[in-house]
């Protein structure tokens, strides 16, 4: 049976009425801390222990943890609404019985076969709420997900947190997949917060900005000694915009000519535009191959004038589409000089170059017969050059990071750290396609010029077909013989 009680919306923090009768199978709160995310899921749930059938099982990493805190959170909003003659509450095996007959068990993870052993007296398990879901395993967790197959009930599972690291697996497998419905909070959305709480909170602005951006604001943090500034890409993030527009090139192509391109918006594309080419503008775009441990081809673009990023290309795709993509994105961007890392994969160079588009990067390798110095189109990232370019871009970060407009890119540094031996490299699980393609623009930009060209009023500038491509190359200016390879 169900128990009538009427609770007056106005106890709920505003931010989190909409969730009350969510029913989406997967439900996150995350956010800053003091933002009242545990104790409003502690209301939810005695609210839908009365209003509703439901079994729920609260865990938590350790079991011994669930006493003061998820337990005792029930305990005190059942007395908060005065409705303790409804409930049973033992607390020495932490258990929590509605007379309707619904129940709450505490359990903790570090336990298996405790919770496989989980019973309810009176049905079968409806809800599951992970607190503090960072400390746990995911393991752990795709076993809770096991427990809520089957059966007739829509069943559902809350996790709730403070973001710790970027590159932590509850953000890549619930939120940036999408499969779950997600509620952020701050402490500004805690309407019961003092005043002098409100203060204590903000004072960190100035005194640790660091922790007031993650622990207050709720902004996904780092773990371990990062090689980019934390704090500035934090605050950073905190300022970008959408893109201006999102899509692709569409295009077509006859006897290895690309003609009639046109930039397709779709919100699914995988080329975010921050800025538009502008008349005279030189640009350069860098790409990074989908090479050993990668699965991503990349493009960024830069205004050569300013050093602002005004464009990404990110997709998992064949070197044949990468390449054409390219292309498009090159003569959309004034005939931008396009430098590829040419360490896995120099299809896209030598395609480019079948094309038609030879301004490209051009670098000095020795022959390995005669010893001569010969040019090669393509960067190549060496022992030498990867931290030759990774410290030029981390001072960029370091004086200049309002020029980076892409998140992707930003959350990429994040994840960027130091291993035992001093190297930078991704961490385990992350990805640093976006960061090296980045860096080589930067070091590529030298090859390419940096002033504003003047462009007549009536020419046609923004000419796709590759047949009237300029011959105002960049190779030509080097008087020798480039090898494409």
């Amino acid at each position: 049976m169900n128990v009538n009680i009427t609770i007056s919306y106005k106890i709920f923090n505003d931010i989190y009425k909409p969730f009350l009768n969510d029913k989406s199978r997967y439900l996150i709160f995350y956010g800053g801390g003091s933002s009242g995310k545990s104790y409003f899921i502690a209301q939810r749930y005695i609210y839908k222990c009365l209003n509703q059938k439901m079994n729920l099982l609260v865990v938590r990493q350790t079991g011994n943890t669930n006493r003061d805190s998820t337990f005792a959170l029930l305990k005190h909003i059942i007395s908060e609404w005065k409705v303790d003659s409804l409930f049973k509450v033992s607390e020495s095996n932490l258990r929590i019985k509605c007379v309707n007959g619904n129940e709450i068990i505490f359990r903790g993870l570090d336990d298996a076969e405790k919770i496989k052993s989980v019973t309810f007296e009176n049905g079968e398990l409806t809800d599951v709420w992970v607190e503090e879901a960072t400390e746990c395993q995911e393991v752990a967790i795709n076993q809770l997900k096991v427990r809520m197959r089957g059966g007739t009930s829509d069943k559902q599972m809350v996790l709730s947190f403070n973001p710790v690291s970027i590159n932590h697996w509850i953000k890549r497998h619930f939120i940036d997949s999408g499969i779950a419905t997600v509620c952020h909070s701050t402490y500004k959305d805690n309407k019961y917060l003092t005043d002098e709480d409100r203060k204590t909170l903000e004072a960190f602005k100035e005194t640790d900005p660091y922790y007031y951006a993650v622990y207050c604001l709720g902004e996904w943090g780092v773990l371990g000694k990062t090689f980019f500034d934390a704090k500035k890409i934090t605050y950073r993030l905190r300022e970008i915009k959408e893109p201006l527009k999102r899509g692709s090139f569409i295009y077509d192509i006859n006897n290895n000519k690309i003609s009639n391109v046109k930039f397709v918006e779709d919100k699914e594309g995988f080329i975010d535009i921050y800025d538009i080419p502008k008349k005279g503008y030189p640009y350069v775009l860098a790409g990074d191959t989908a090479g050993e441990g990668s699965d991503y081809f990349i493009g960024q673009v830069i205004d050569n004038i300013t050093g602002k990023q005004v464009c990404k290309l990110r997709k998992q795709f064949d070197a044949d589409e990468y390449t054409r993509q390219m292309y498009c994105l090159g003569m959309y961007y004034n005939e931008a000089l396009i430098a590829i890392e040419a360490n896995f994969d120099t299809y896209p160079i030598k395609k480019l170059y079948e094309y038609g588009y030879h301004k490209q990067y051009v670098r000095e390798r020795e022959d390995n017969y005669t010893d001569k110095h010969i040019k090669s189109f393509g960067f190549k990232t060496t022992a030498i050059t990867r931290p030759l370019i990774l410290s030029m871009l981390q001072e960029i970060i370091n004086e200049h990071a309002e020029l980076i407009m892409d998140k992707d890119t930003l959350e990429e540094m994040l994840t960027f750290v130091r291993n035992t031996k001093g190297r930078p490299e991704a961490q385990e699980g992350a990805h640093d396609d976006l960061i090296m393609a980045l860096a080589i623009v930067y070091y590529a930009r030298t090859q390419q010029r940096m002033k504003v060209e003047v462009i007549s009023n009536n020419k046609d500038y923004f000419n796709f077909d590759a047949e009237k491509q300029s011959s105002n190359d960049v190779y030509q200016d080097y008087g020798s013989e480039i090898v494409v390879i």
